[in-house]
C-alpha cells in the first residue's frame, strides 16, 4: 500500500503556515491526522461531484443520483446480512442499479422520471424489508443515512481508489464533456454525427454511480443529491457559459469542501462534516442568486 505519510505532512504544514500567518486559531484542529486525511478525501471527492453536479443539472438526473444513493441503503443491508464488507456490496448494487436504469430508459418508450422511480421504489423497499427481517442491523445502516468522512479517511485503500476514480473521470471530462453536452441535448443527433452515444451514457452512468456511493460514504444517503446539486445550481447562477459553469462548480464545491470541514471541526460547531460542507454551499447558492438578480433586475 502506498505510503500517504508525506502528503499528510505536507497538509499539517501548510495549515500550520497559514495558522501562523493568518494568527487563526480555526486551523489547529488540521494539525490532527483524522482532519487531514479528512480533508484529503474532500479534496479528491468535491471537484468529482462539483464536475458530474453540472451534467446532472444540465441533463435533469438529479432523480438518478437520488435512486442510486438509496441504492446505497439497500447495498448496505445485503452486506451486513450476508457478512460482506459493504463497501463492497454497496459499489456493486449500485452499479447495477445505474447501469440497469440507463439500459432500460435507452429501451422504453417510458420517460427517464419513470423509470428511475421505478427502480428507486424498488431500491428503497428491498432495503427496508432486509431491515424489517434483521433489526439488529439499524444501528449499522444509520451510520450510512447520514453519513461520516472519517469512513473514508480511516481507510487509506478507500482514499487510492477514489484517487483512481478521480483521475478516471478526468480523463473522461476532458476527452467527453462537450460530447456529452451534444448527447445531453439530443442523442439521436448527437449519434447520427458518430458521437459514441451508448458508450458515453453506460461510462457517465457508471462515474456518477461511484461518485454518489464515496459521497454517501461522506455526507450521508439524505445528502448525496445536494453534494452534486448545490455547486452546479451556484455555478449556473455565476457563470455566462458551460466552460464557465463547469469551472465555477469546482470552485464551490472545492471552497464548500475546506470551510465545512473546519467549520465542523471547532469546538463552537460540533456539527455533521458533510452537512456543514453542503450548508457551506447552500451559502454561495445565496449570494449567486443576489449576483444573478443584479444582473436581470427585470426578471421576477
Amino acid at each position: 500500500m502506498i505510503d500517504l505519510s508525506p502528503l499528510y505532512q505536507t497538509i499539517a504544514d501548510l495549515f500550520a503556515f497559514l495558522a501562523n500567518t493568518t494568527h487563526c486559531r480555526a486551523l489547529d484542529c488540521m494539525q490532527a491526522r483524522f482532519m487531514q486525511q479528512a480533508l484529503l478525501g474532500l479534496l479528491l471527492l468535491a471537484p468529482m461531484a462539483a464536475a458530474m453536479g453540472v451534467q446532472v443539472v444540465n441533463f435533469r438526473m438529479a432523480f438518478f443520483s437520488d435512486a442510486i444513493s438509496h441504492s446505497a441503503f439497500a447495498g448496505v443491508a445485503i452486506g451486513l446480512l450476508l457478512a460482506q464488507d459493504v463497501h463492497l456490496t454497496m459499489v456493486a448494487l449500485a452499479l447495477v442499479i445505474g447501469l440497469a436504469i440507463t439500459s432500460v430508459g435507452r429501451r422504453s418508450s417510458l420517460s427517464t422520471d419513470t423509470v428511475i422511480g421505478v427502480f428507486f421504489a424498488a431500491v428503497v423497499a428491498f432495503g427496508l424489508a432486509i431491515v424489517s427481517r434483521e433489526p439488529n442491523i439499524v444501528r449499522d445502516v444509520q451510520m450510512f443515512l447520514f453519513g461520516d468522512i472519517l469512513t473514508i479517511g480511516r481507510d487509506e485503500n478507500l482514499i487510492l481508489w477514489e484517487a483512481l476514480l478521480f483521475v478516471a473521470l478526468l480523463a473522461f471530462q476532458v476527452i467527453g464533456y462537450n460530447r456529452m453536452l451534444y448527447v445531453g441535448l439530443n442523442p439521436v443527433l448527437a449519434t447520427a454525427h458518430r458521437v459514441r452515444t451508448r458508450f458515453y451514457q453506460y461510462t457517465y452512468a457508471a462515474l456518477l454511480t461511484l461518485v454518489a456511493i464515496f459521497a454517501v460514504w461522506t455526507v450521508g444517503v439524505f445528502l448525496v443529491t445536494a453534494l452534486l446539486i448545490v455547486p452546479a445550481a451556484t455555478a449556473r447562477n455565476l457563470a455566462r457559459s458551460a466552460g464557465g459553469m463547469f469551472w465555477w462548480a469546482i470552485v464551490v464545491g472545492l471552497t464548500s469542501a475546506v470551510t465545512g470541514l473546519i467549520i465542523s471541526a471547532q469546538d463552537w460547531a460540533h456539527t455533521a462534516t458533510g452537512a456543514t460542507v453542503v450548508l457551506v454551499a447552500v451559502v454561495w447558492f445565496a449570494g449567486s442568486c443576489v449576483v444573478a438578480a443584479m444582473r436581470c433586475p427585470g426578471k421576477r
